[in-house]
C-alpha cells in the first residue's frame, strides 16, 4: 500500500472510530471499516490495529491533550519497542485528526457525561403566609418557595415548584452538608 493510500485508510479508520465511540454513529461497524478500508488485512490483524488506535483515541481523549501534550505523548508511542508502539506515519495520522476533531469530541464526552434532564434555572423567595392562606392546622411562620427549571437538550423546559417550611429547609441544608463531607473525603480534601 502506498503512503498517501496508508495515510488515508488510517485516518478512515480514525474517523470511523470516533464516529463509532464519540458519535454515537450505530452504521459504523467493525466489519464497514475492514471492509472498506482494509479488505486485505486478516481479522485478526485488523482488530489489533483498530483496538490500538482506539486505544490511543481514547488515552488522547481521556487527557483531552493540547498540542504540546500530543506531540509528547505520540513521540514516546514512536519510540516503544516492540508491537505496542506506533508508526510515525500512524503518529501524523493520529496527530492531524486530534488537530481536527479535538472539540468536537470533548462537546461529545460532556454531552455523554452529562445527566438529562439538567437543571436550567433555580430561583426562589422567601414568604410569610397569612392566617387565611394556612388554613386550619397549617404551620406558621416563613415558607422558601423554590422554582426549578428543568430541561433536556434541545426540548422545552419543565418547571417544579417546591415549598419548604423552615424544618424542612435545615434538613435539606444539613443533607447537602452531609453530600459535601462524603465528595471532600472521597476526594482527599480536609
Amino acid at each position: 500500500m502506498a503512503d498517501a493510500e496508508a495515510a488515508k485508510c488510517l485516518s478512515g479508520l480514525l474517523n470511523g472510530i470516533a464516529q463509532k465511540v464519540y458519535y454515537n454513529n450505530t452504521e459504523i461497524t467493525e466489519e464497514l471499516l475492514k471492509s472498506e478500508l482494509y479488505p486485505e488485512l486478516s481479522q485478526e490483524e485488523f482488530t489489533a490495529l483498530q483496538e490500538k488506535m482506539s486505544g490511543l483515541l481514547k488515552s488522547i481523549a481521556a487527557a483531552d491533550m493540547d498540542h504540546a501534550q500530543l506531540e509528547a505523548f505520540l513521540t514516546a508511542q514512536t519510540r516503544r519497542q516492540g508491537g505496542g508502539g506506533v508508526t510515525a506515519e500512524q503518529a501524523a495520522a493520529l496527530s492531524r485528526f486530534w488537530k481536527s476533531q479535538r472539540a468536537r469530541v470533548r462537546e461529545s464526552l460532556l454531552a455523554q457525561s452529562r445527566w438529562e434532564p439538567g437543571l436550567r434555572g433555580l430561583s426562589w423567595r422567601v414568604d410569610l403566609q397569612t392566617a387565611a392562606a394556612r388554613g386550619e392546622g397549617a404551620h406558621s411562620g416563613p415558607v422558601a418557595l423554590m422554582e426549578l427549571e428543568l430541561g433536556r437538550a434541545g426540548q422545552d423546559s419543565e418547571f417544579v415548584c417546591l415549598e419548604f417550611d423552615e424544618a424542612k429547609v435545615n434538613l435539606v441544608l444539613k443533607k447537602m452538608a452531609d453530600i459535601q463531607k462524603s465528595i471532600d473525603s472521597i476526594v482527599h480534601r480536609t
